[in-house]
């Protein structure tokens, strides 16, 4: 049996947002009109089938980015739900990586909120073709043409409406659709179900036409051949349009807002209309490029089953009934049941056992994956987030994923020492699943450190720890996840030579540390010849590096930003072994470090706060106490909001004392920025503590 649908007609779209926009309200709607579900669920009964762990249920928010498939007008669109709560920023962060477009969702009243703008800006490091959904425009103080102007000011986003709202608020009916014309109006008995298509109310004809001038205009400047036949009619037919839009959105320089409020189920349907229309098929992206594991020789995979086999896992996940799950973004070539891939980051072959189909937490056994299509594998347990799965004799490693560091750590230990044996199969399957959960130890007390994105983000692997493999733990109080770098350039060789067990081991590595970007993370290349370090070594002689850039130099926090450059080596053809070059690459690594000014690293987090103006001296005292770094004081809705970065150290704790200094009348919202070298005296600190 072949591909159900052609390249053309498969969109694989995300779900974006902030927290409370109603994204996977929108999700369970499109579920329900494309025939996937027969039953609405919501998030606030805690039915969302999206939402299928028991913490999502439970909290009404997304922490994993669930995947479904769904079909509407002989089209077959891959949604990813993504959370929208800062702490698990790095879902958001690996959806973006393998789909071809998004739907931001924005709520019609709070507008383009903190968390909006991260969501935004990993949308634009992936150049992810968009579209906008203005939801809730049934609440008091909805208004889409704020949204839409705050889309602009805020995210410098080329948003360009094309429906306007009929009504708002109490007397929200439907949309004007700006491309033909017309009016829908939402049958409220019908559960939004049946629509009315009507010719446009007599007092909405003067605003919708002033809004497709700005739509046929923005197109117009999009295309020469669009503009020139706009200059000569005046106006553009609605396949031209259409085609325009459709260009100018897979383009990136146009993102089309439509508008409607998900609860009441209205606007759903022209927005699976709009995804179908305008948002890019597989075909309508650039090829996948990515670089030969050996070579470094820089690779295209064009999308196509016929093409050589590259596969990206953005993914892994434990299921409770087939174990560890891979979700996986075929690019090119197919991915079939029974057959053997190559996977170049570990040099090992892998059978693929079972392929499965995903909807939410319900598992659709298939044959084949084909290109452009997500879907999981089972059974195999040497793929992680990141990997690449090819076709061993044309090799292609795709760009991995970068994620965040974690900013949060805390102690943890195990009840009983029944407990015990289990935390640490838990923690690791746990960290498998999440690339910003990490765990370590603490090389003086022996203690157990788990390191997140944030309190709620540890205080919800903690519940799964406790749910789902029956683990009880006692957890220390939330500190700063401090990081080390290096803020100057140095080089040093370690040669391992030792008797162990009878047999002499030993190798020779020599490494040159550079400073990396601020975020960028650590990279390790081979500048050596085969013949100083053979190719078999290479893998243990990189395990080595990134066992030493976990434990720093200066308070055993792990090393980040340094770029490590293998320039020397040497081996014995008898006595050279993997553990003699792992860990000479280890102490190489350790002494350059201590030679390249180690620094300390603290994580800065972006603060927004609205309060009343009459507390607003007492909240920037304060900040300047906790030094923060004020960025601008705005007005909004008769509040003052400030936005400031200051140091996650400064904030434990601060929700109580705001409370305090407003009366209760002031809330905030924070996220994680950048890390920053922590000033001398206060590095001193916490180096001796």
């Amino acid at each position: 049996m072949g591909r159900g649908h052609a390249l053309t007609a498969i969109r694989n779209i995300g779900i974006v947002a902030h927290i409370d926009a109603g994204k996977t309200t929108t999700t369970e709607r499109i579920l329900f009109y494309t025939g996937k579900v027969h039953k609405m669920g919501e998030v606030h009964d805690g039915t969302a089938v999206m939402d299928w762990m028991a913490q999502e249920q439970e909290r009404g928010i997304t922490i994993t980015s669930a995947a479904t498939t769904c079909f509407w007008k002989k089209h077959q669109i891959n949604i990813i739900d993504t959370p929208g709560h800062v702490d698990f920023t790095a879902e958001v962060e690996r959806a973006l990586r393998v789909l071809d477009g998004a739907v931001g969702v924005f709520c019609a009243v709070g507008g383009v909120q903190p968390q909006s703008e991260t969501v935004w800006r990993q949308a634009n490091k992936y150049r992810v073709p968009r579209m906008a959904f203005v939801n809730k425009m049934d609440r008091v103080g909805a208004s889409f043409d704020r949204v839409v102007a705050e889309m602009r000011a805020k995210l410098q986003a080329p948003a360009v409406a094309i429906q306007i709202p009929w009504g708002a608020e109490e007397h929200f009916r439907g949309v004007i659709d700006l491309v033909r014309m017309r009016a829908w109006a939402f049958d409220a008995a019908s559960l939004g179900a049946q629509m009315s298509e009507q010719d446009i109310p007599g007092e909405l004809q003067a605003a919708a036409q002033q809004a497709r001038e700005t739509l046929l205009e923005a197109v117009a400047e999009t295309d020469e051949g669009l503009l020139n036949a706009y200059l000569d009619e005046g106006d553009l037919s609605v396949e031209a349009l259409q085609t325009g839009i459709r260009q100018a959105t897979v383009s990136g320089r146009m993102v089309p807002v439509l508008c409607g409020t998900s609860l009441r189920n209205q606007g759903i349907q022209p927005l699976l209309d709009a995804v179908v229309a305008f948002l890019p098929s597989p075909l309508d992206v650039p090829p996948i490029k990515g670089r030969h594991p050996k070579t470094e020789e820089e690779l295209e995979r064009a999308t196509g089953d016929f093409e050589p086999l590259a596969a990206l896992a953005f993914k892994v996940a434990t299921d409770p009934f087939v174990g560890k799950l891979i979700f996986m973004r075929v690019y090119s070539g197919t991915l079939k049941k029974g057959m053997n891939v190559w996977n170049p980051r570990t040099q090992k072959r892998e059978r693929l056992q079972r392929l499965i189909r995903l909807h939410a937490n319900q598992r659709e056994e298939i044959d084949t994956l084909y290109s452009g299509e997500i879907g999981a594998i089972a059974g195999i347990k040497g793929v992680g987030t990141g990997d690449t799965l090819c076709a061993e004799q044309k090799p292609i490693a795709l760009e991995r994923i970068v994620f965040p560091e974690p900013v949060v750590s805390m102690a943890i230990e195990p009840k009983t020492q029944a407990d015990k044996e289990k935390m640490q199969a838990a923690l690791a399957d746990l960290a498998d699943e999440d690339p910003t959960f990490r765990v370590g130890q603490n090389v003086e007390t022996g203690q157990t450190i788990i390191q997140g994105m944030g309190e709620l983000h540890l205080e919800i692997l903690r519940d799964r720890m406790l749910r789902e493999f029956k683990v009880q733990a006692n957890a220390g109080r939330p500190m700063v996840a401090y990081r080390e770098t290096i803020t100057a350039a140095a080089g040093a060789d370690f040669a391992f030579d030792r008797e162990l067990g009878g047999k002499r081991h030993f190798a020779l590595v020599g490494v040159a540390l550079e400073k990396n970007e601020r975020g960028a993370g650590n990279s390790v290349d081979f500048h050596v010849s085969s013949d100083l370090i053979p190719h078999d070594f290479r893998p243990v002689v990189e395990e080595g590096i990134r066992d030493g850039l976990s434990t720093g130099v200066l308070g055993s926090f792990p090393l980040v930003d340094v770029r490590v450059s293998v320039v020397n080596g040497q081996w014995h053809p008898v006595d050279s072994s993997e553990i003699a070059f792992r860990s000479a690459a280890s102490m190489s690594l350790r002494e350059a470090a201590q030679a390249a000014r180690p620094a300390l690293l603290e994580p800065i987090m972006a603060l927004e706060i609205m309060t009343p103006e009459e507390h607003l001296g007492d909240v920037l005292g304060d900040l300047n106490m906790r030094r923060g770094q004020v960025k601008d004081v705005a007005q909004r809705d008769g509040m003052r909001v400030i936005e400031a970065s200051v140091p996650l150290a400064e904030l434990f704790g601060y929700a109580t004392t705001l409370r305090s200094l407003t009366r209760g009348r002031a809330g905030y919202a924070m996220e994680p920025t950048r890390f920053e070298v922590v000033p001398e005296n206060l590095s001193q600190a916490l180096r001796n503590r």
